[in-house]
Formats: C-alpha cells, structure tokens, sequence
C-alpha cells in the first residue's frame, strides 16, 4: 500500500468509528433517551435515524403493552382466612424520563415494583373483606377497586396501568377443609330449614283438603238423604195410589216377589207354619189368585 494512503486510510477508519458511535436508530415500537453522564439529555425521539456524540448513550425500551403473570400469591382476609391468588398485569411506558429515573430503563425492574404495588393494592382490598364476602361479591367491583389503586400508586414509574385482573382465587389446602365443612353444614341447616318449612306448608295444605273433603261429603250426604227422603214419599204414595185401586193384585205380586227372594235358595232354611198367610197364594192358585185389574 502506497504510504500517500494511509492518512486516507485512518480518516475512513475514524468517520467509519464516528459513525459507528455517533448515529443510532430508533424503531416504530421503541422509546429512546439519550444521556450524557447519567443526565438525560433528551427523550423526543421519532422513528429513524439520529445523531448523538460518542460519549453519549442511548436507551431503548418498548412502548407497546406489556403482560406479566404472578401465581400463589397469598393474601389475608378481614377474617383471618388466606387466600391463594392468581393475577396479571397489562402495563406500558407512558412517560419515559420518569420511567427512565424510577426503574433505570429496565423493564424487570418495573414489572417487579409495578407488582408490588398490585399486590398492595389487593392486600388492601382482600383485608377489607371476609371470605364470604369476596366470593360473593361481583368479581367486577373487587377488580375495579384493585385497579383504581394500583394506577394511582403507579404513576411514579412513569408507565400506565392498562388491565389488572384477578385469574383465579384459592384457599391453601389446610383451609379448604374446613371452609368446605363449614359451607356443607350451613347448606345443611338451610335445606333442614327449607324441609320443615315444606312439611309445614304441606300439613296445612293436607290439613285444608280434609276439612274440604269432610264438609263436601256431609253436604253430599245431606243432600242425598233429602233426595232419598223426597223419593221414598214420592213411592210411598205412588204404592199406596196404586194398592188402592187393587189391593189382591198388588198383595199377590208382592209375595211372589218375597217368593223369589226366599225360596230356592242353596243353604237357606225356611222356619214358617204351613198354616201361615206367606203360603195362602200357594196352596190354591186357582182360588187364591186375584182377578185381573180392569183399566
């Protein structure tokens, strides 16, 4: 090499390194912030290319939404029962000089502070209720109040808390036992109380019926022996109409009938004097029978 190139040579070589340090690029999905000393210089940085001295450094971090998980964690109710709780948190850089200064630029770090808050932020919201309360409670109102302080105990990192929600809640095994027990015996009582209720409500219901029934049956059998009443002196004086235009006629239809319910019968014994007026038709038809009534 010709010894006129080497000046050229070591001019490449040091814009080649001016450049290298010198110039940095900033992506549709990134935050930058420039520092100089550990002194921010400036974060107003648009996607692109961008100079910068060579002492300066610069700082990326994304500014898209970012998710993290936390599992077992376990708080405290007002009534002294743990709970075993599941969550996530859905945050993103808002203001990156304050996030710079609070977590130095490192997302680790800000997830794991932004964390502590969310679990003070549902330690006080678990200590302010018992266990029934918080499972009876609209999963909507307890998450709301989680967020709301969780947000405004956030703002110093400089980013924006965009979801807080509650996955899964759990008791440890040791007390599972024994709030299922308890649930089971006041299931218990309840379905006792509703039983007795039902036995109640149906002894009066049966208690009802019967006296319906009895003062049906009465009026019924009332009715009935009026109407029977009204029919046997109705027969009576349509028989005794009738025996007076012919007495014989009708006293020899009336023993034939006694007759045929009395004789020929298996096992009967008759105990009656031949003598008798029950025999008078049978021991002279000729004589005894009685003349046909004339219309």
């Amino acid at each position: 090499m010709s010894s006129r190139l080497f000046p050229w040579f070591f001019v490449a070589a040091g814009l080649l390194l001016f450049a290298a340090f010198s110039l940095f690029s900033v992506n549709e999905t990134e935050f930058a912030i420039r520092t100089r000393f550990g002194a921010i210089i400036d974060t107003r940085y648009l996607p692109g290319l961008h100079l910068k001295w060579p002492w300066d450094m610069v700082t990326k971090f994304d500014k898209r939404i970012l998710s993290e998980s936390y599992t077992g964690e376990t708080f405290l109710t007002n009534d002294g029962r743990g709970l075993v709780v599941d969550f996530y948190v859905k945050w993103r850089v808002k203001d990156p000089a304050t996030f710079y200064s609070a977590a130095a630029g490192s997302e680790a770090i800000a997830a794991q502070r932004l964390a502590e808050i969310v679990k003070d932020g549902i330690k006080s919201v678990v200590a302010q209720r018992t266990l029934q309360q918080i499972v009876s409670a609209e999963r909507a109102a307890v998450t709301g109040q989680m967020f709301g302080q969780a947000s405004r105990n956030s703002s110093g990192l400089g980013v924006e808390l965009v979801d807080v929600r509650v996955q899964r809640i759990d008791l440890p095994d040791e007390v599972a036992a024994r709030v299922y027990e308890s649930m089971k015996q006041s299931f218990a009582k309840t379905a006792n109380r509703l039983r007795a209720e039902g036995q109640q409500a149906s002894a009066s219901i049966r208690a009802s019926a019967e006296r319906q029934r009895t003062v049906i049956l009465a009026d019924a059998e009332r009715d009935a022996l009026r109407v029977r009443g009204e029919g046997d002196a109705v027969a009576a004086q349509t028989y005794a109409h009738a025996y007076s235009k012919n007495p014989e006629f009708y006293a020899f239809y009336r023993s034939l009938q006694a007759y045929d319910r009395s004789l020929g019968k298996e096992s009967d014994l008759l105990v009656i004097t031949p003598d008798g007026e029950f025999f008078r038709y049978l021991k002279d038809a000729e004589k005894s029978a009685p003349a046909t009534p004339h219309r």
